[in-house]
């Protein structure tokens, strides 16, 4: 009868534990799927809220806004009277080396996820958790183009001259430089093709500042419409 008694008790602490264990278990996913549900009902929210322009006529450089379908990237002449980015982004940092191209796309990122997820089926799991809460370093992704056509996922934006030249400084000061105050270059075999090159950059990328919350950044650096904020890119092209 002992026996069967002590048995009994020790059932009895294993089913207490269980239940708290599952109870913190379920807790902890209805915090997720509420935490999930808030993050995005927030990113829809906030995306559809306009900062309107600030740019004043005469407007007469045009910048594009690009995108693949989730990344957006701000796309500039390659040379003006007012800047040359192939000082700093050079054609001879791209495997064609061509320097008959006209316009610079660049966008900001997670450095990890761009040169270590050529595919979404290449996504490791230490990649997205560290791109989520902001662990690891991030990059320029920096690619020519001889022209751009406007469809719906390249928008043409004309600025004035002033407003060229807070977005020169936008990403400037994104690009990180080494002692010479140059644009360091990220030795890789990771770019998407014979026109593109990577570059460190400043900044942590989480999932509050994604690449498109930097493209979007660099809009309202120049006075242009954005979103209040936005992780997503649907909510920048929304505006244009």
């Amino acid at each position: 009868m002992i026996r069967m008694s002590t048995c009994y008790r020790h059932h009895q602490t294993i089913c207490t534990i269980l239940k708290k264990v599952f109870k913190v278990l379920g807790y902890t996913v209805l915090f997720l799927i509420g935490f999930v549900l808030l993050y995005l009902l927030s990113a829809y929210a906030l995306s559809r809220i306009t900062v309107q322009a600030t740019d004043v006529p005469p407007k007469n450089i045009a910048i594009y806004i690009k995108t693949n379908g989730v990344h957006t990237d701000i796309v500039v002449p390659v040379k003006n009277e007012q800047y040359d980015w192939s000082k700093e982004i050079k054609f001879a940092n791209t495997a064609a080396q061509d320097s008959t191209m006209q316009y610079l796309a660049m966008g900001w990122g997670d450095k990890g996820f761009y040169l270590q997820t050529p595919e979404w089926s290449d996504l490791k799991f230490s990649v997205a958790f560290n791109a989520m809460f902001g662990l690891s370093t991030t990059a320029i992704h920096a690619t020519f183009y001889h022209a751009m056509r406007e469809d719906t996922s390249c928008r043409k934006i004309m600025i004035s001259r002033a407003s060229y030249v807070q977005l020169i400084e936008y990403v400037n000061n994104s690009l990180e430089k080494d002692a010479n105050g140059h644009a360091i270059k990220i030795n890789t075999d990771a770019n998407y093709g014979n026109d593109d090159a990577f570059y460190e950059a400043t900044g942590s990328y989480s999932m509050f500042t994604t690449c498109n919350t930097w493209a979007n950044s660099a809009l309202k650096a120049c006075g242009q419409k954005a979103c209040l904020w936005t992780a997503f890119d649907t909510g920048i092209f929304l505006k244009y």
